[in-house]
């Protein structure tokens, strides 16, 4: 039987890739991903586990904005340490990145802490911590 072993990688297209490249830039820099490979057209960030890429939107995609609630990619969270690593890429989005936050940190479901934020086209992502209140217990 075939099996999953895990997600290797997502590609997004941006409309601005310059801007996007530096804002993702950025924001893989501060959770400590590195650049795996980079074209012209193309680029890629690892923390050893799994890659994340963009590149640029054709020209008839550029002229149509994403918006929430379209068939497609609805988020992407990223799994963090702690609690306190969520508060702190919140710190990071609002002050650094000056990046949109639609929902401040917070907890979203029972023991299920998160930050959800907006890329520069408006594609969200989430920064997220999952259990840590159940292991505390255990």
């Amino acid at each position: 039987m075939v099996r999953v072993v895990g997600i290797d990688h997502l590609v997004i297209r941006v409309s601005d890739y310059e801007k996007s490249k530096a804002f993702y830039g950025k924001l893989f820099l501060f959770l400590g991903f590195e650049i795996s490979d980079e074209y012209d057209d193309a680029i890629g960030w690892t923390n050893g586990k799994t890659r994340f890429w963009i590149g640029p939107a054709d020209a008839a995609a550029r002229q149509r904005p994403y918006r929430i609630g379209d068939v497609g990619f609805h988020h992407y969270a990223f799994q963090l340490r702690s609690r306190k690593d969520v508060d702190a890429l919140q710190e990071f989005l609002r002050d650094e990145l000056k990046a949109t936050i639609v929902d401040p940190a917070g907890e979203y479901y029972e023991d299920y802490y998160a930050v959800f934020f907006l890329d520069p086209d408006g594609l969200k992502l989430e920064g997220m911590k999952y259990g840590e209140k159940s292991r505390k217990r255990a």
